[in-house]
């Protein structure tokens, strides 16, 4: 529940127009979605093995600081803490807000405090435990499948080409097959993204040596069938040019299928989609700053667990904050404009980490793990390949959103080296005084 809640988002009910717009043909846009799925279960296979072989809180942090330093460790969690999670938090609020407008026709004056609500509530749930929060996430979930189901079932029994499909020519291939596929695959990539969150709390989990690579697999094969799936309901019912054309496919779609009751169904089930993968970003992200703060590197306080409820308590009432000062700002859209990039500029370091790893493995360092992942080392080379054509093609498209971006994240250095400094100031001070 948490890798396929992690991925499913708005981008499924909105990234498939654009990825229409660039490929142009039915096969291709089936194509691309099935490229995306092979590079996000490849993303799986490493995040696997590497949570079995550290099942720590802290995901990536974790991995990043064992293998390359605490220095890019750090950037990842300041990234996130100051834009990426909150970002995304103050963003995704803000979407839930609008479907749910659009759903009960409140005016515009009540989109702050429905997004602010949606933040206070969510991070006073996961407050009280990693249980209410994980059940709160496999409800909506639930819902947010069951949504999708509604659309792919409507889709695949009751969709025959309409006469507007029908009538409209064929439509052409792309000049450049492999450059319209490349530019297709940036908003499939980002749809499919989310599945690494998951490991930001093994620590928390049950058998997280055995159940985390076995829930990534699961969750990344369940959510590429789905995705697929609904790609074809759109074309069914739409058309490529139509799903081209189309601001919103699943309310297009379900709309010609089932009427206005169809378009009224999707849209609470895109606010139930967002509120879930909101949940979800409440849930996983303190763990990140909880394990950034243990090793010294950010205020103490975010490092302590409330003696009841095992939670980062501090943490997610700082990350709540700061997502709503961003959410009242609204600036969020500017900063995640500006780190678009960074997610997946994490996912190929992270990757890399396995190289490191497997040579301390083979060089008797560290033990070797039961599951492995498979074709490695070109599987791994291919992940890293494609993660950094994201950022690459993100960076090319927008290169001053870029160096904003990366001047942020460049602001994390000082920040680093103050509080290195400051933890190892502590660390001599009864040195200082000496020990008879």
């Amino acid at each position: 529940m948490l890798v396929i809640g992690g991925i499913i988002g708005s981008g499924i009910f909105l990234n498939p127009a654009i990825v229409a717009q660039r490929v142009h043909t039915p096969g291709l846009t089936l194509g691309a979605w099935l490229l995306g799925g092979g590079v996000a279960l490849i993303g799986a296979f490493v995040y696997g093995e590497l949570g079995q072989r550290i099942p720590k809180a802290g995901g990536s942090y974790v991995y990043l600081r064992d293998a390359f330093g605490p220095l890019p460790a750090f950037l990842n969690a300041w990234g996130m803490m100051l834009m990426i999670a909150t970002g995304a938090i103050a963003a995704v609020a803000v979407t839930f807000a609008n479907y749910t407008l659009a759903l009960t026709g409140l005016g515009p004056d009540f989109r702050f405090p429905l997004a602010v609500g949606a933040i206070v509530l969510l991070s006073g749930v996961n407050y009280f435990g990693v249980r209410p929060g994980a059940l709160t996430q496999n409800v909506f979930t639930v819902l947010k499948l069951l949504a999708l189901a509604v659309l792919i079932g409507a889709g695949l029994l009751l969709a025959g080409p309409s006469p507007a499909v029908e009538a409209a020519a064929a439509p052409q291939a792309p000049d450049s097959i492999v450059l319209a596929l490349g530019a297709a695959l940036v908003p499939v990539l980002f749809s499919y993204g989310g599945w690494q969150q998951t490991n930001f709390v093994a620590e928390e989990m049950v058998d997280p040596e055995r159940n985390l690579p076995r829930a990534l697999l699961l969750g990344v094969i369940g959510v590429v069938t789905v995705y697929l799936l609904a790609n074809l309901t759109y074309l069914r019912t739409l058309g490529a040019g139509g799903l081209a054309a189309s601001s919103a496919p699943a309310a297009d779609a379900l709309g010609q299928l089932l009427g206005p009751a169809g378009r009224t169904f999707i849209t609470a089930g895109v606010a139930l989609s967002t509120f879930g993968f909101l949940n979800l970003v409440i849930l996983v992200s303190p763990r990140v700053y909880q394990a950034m703060a243990a090793d010294g590197l950010f205020f103490p306080q975010l490092a302590r667990l409330h003696p009841r409820y095992r939670t980062p308590a501090t943490a997610i009432l700082f990350q709540a904050v700061w997502a709503i000062l961003l959410t009242g700002t609204g600036t969020y859209g500017e900063l995640l404009d500006y780190v678009v990039f960074a997610d997946w500029l994490v996912f190929g370091a992270t990757a890399a980490t396995l190289f490191v790893y497997r040579a301390r493995e083979r060089q008797g360092r560290i033990p070797r793990v039961a599951y492995r992942v498979p074709g490695y080392p070109v599987t791994p080379l291919l992940f890293i390949a494609a993660a950094l054509y994201v950022v690459l093609g993100s960076t090319a498209s927008n290169p001053l959103n870029a160096l904003k971006g990366t001047l942020l994240l460049g602001a994390g250095v000082p920040v680093f080296l103050y509080w290195r400094r400051r933890t190892a100031g502590r660390a001599a001070a009864p040195a200082a005084v000496g020990e008879p």
